[in-house]
């Protein structure tokens, strides 16, 4: 395989190649490679995360188990408001 990095990539893996951590330009982008693998796995896990959680949610909302919006933003907002007359 024969990849053309451009000027900004090719310099970087330059770089890194005379610090002497790297001993061939496979090696980095191995590396480079692995990394962004690992990062790809985790959002992967993390999506698989919200999806069984949305899930729960759509699963409880079925059964009736969850708070009506309107009346729960209205309590909210009243508490902020009794806050902010006596701190001021």
């Amino acid at each position: 395989m024969n990849v053309n990095l451009g000027p900004v990539f090719d310099q970087f893996v330059a770089d890194l190649l005379k610090t002497g951590h790297y001993q061939t330009q496979s090696e980095i982008i191995r590396e480079g490679l692995r990394l962004l693998k690992e990062k790809e796995e985790l959002r992967q896990l993390r999506l698989a995360e919200l999806r069984k959680e949305i899930a729960i949610g759509v699963a409880e909302a079925d059964r009736g188990e969850f708070v009506d919006a309107e009346e729960t933003f209205s309590a909210i907002r009243k508490r902020s408001a009794e806050r902010k007359r006596t701190r001021g």
